[in-house]
């Protein structure tokens, strides 16, 4: 009986293999792809909206999608519980018309909502999607954000600093100095104590990848007056290749 069975077995040794070859490549990972969506309405308040969607169907790709569609709406002054960007941008829509019933004595300028992502980085193991939006309501300016969503490539994950950085503290000097050379560079004779508002150094909310490298960049407000705008800096991959958890 044992050799029977040792004998058989042997005859579907190889069937075997092929099964696991075969499996092993049809679960194999397939990374996101994505497309840019534009959404093309007609609103009267001067609305735009282009933004990355990962393609197809898969559960990877409607996790990020949700994430994506989430951290945008998130960006916005009132977000008002809404999971889908048409939402959102039809209840700032019927919050200018509501507005201008309100008030038709107002001679404002047409309310603006315009948003619009780029994909900076795709790798094995992350994906990062810069996120820029402005809304204006009236008012002397409007008001401009950018936001880096660090994405898990394998399961739309968000990553925040700590998945992303090891060594926090050396990591912080190492930013700091590229910081103030970032400033050294510019024409403006900016120093670091132009900004941060008398508190020492500290890292930004928002950390991206780029193909350049671990882009740092601090928002209108976030360390120094409006007239400052954007403060970022880049530091090249060779630099910070020891502090990264994923790349």
């Amino acid at each position: 009986m044992f050799n029977i069975t040792f004998s058989v077995l042997k005859q579907l040794r190889p069937f075997l293999i092929f099964v696991i070859v075969l499996n092993s490549c049809t679960s194999e990972f397939k990374p996101a792809t994505f497309e840019t969506i534009s959404i093309e309405e007609s609103f009267e308040a001067d609305i735009t909206a282009m933004y990355n969607k990962a393609s197809g169907n898969s559960d990877l790709g409607n996790t990020i999608n949700s994430t994506i569609e989430k951290a945008i709406i998130n960006t916005l002054s009132t977000p008002e519980n809404n999971e889908v960007i048409k939402e959102a941008l039809n209840d700032f829509n019927s919050d200018y018309i509501k507005f201008k019933k309100d008030f038709p004595e107002e001679s404002e300028p047409v309310w603006e909502l315009h948003i619009e992502t780029e994909k900076t980085f795709q790798s094995e193991e992350v994906i990062t999607i810069a996120i820029s939006t402005y809304e204006f309501k009236g008012g002397a300016h409007g008001n401009d954000k950018i936001i880096f969503l660090n994405l898990d490539a394998k399961s739309g994950r968000v990553l925040n600093q700590k998945d992303i950085i090891e060594n926090e503290a050396d990591f912080k000097k190492l930013a700091q100095s590229h910081f103030i050379n970032a400033l050294e560079a510019e024409v403006k004779n900016l120093k670091i104590e132009d900004f941060f508002f008398g508190k020492p150094f500290q890292l930004p909310e928002n950390i991206g990848f780029t193909d350049d490298g671990l882009v740092l960049l601090y928002n209108v407000y976030e360390v120094a007056s409006f007239e400052q705008g954007y403060t970022e800096f880049v530091i090249p991959f060779e630099e910070i290749e020891s502090y990264l958890k994923v790349n």
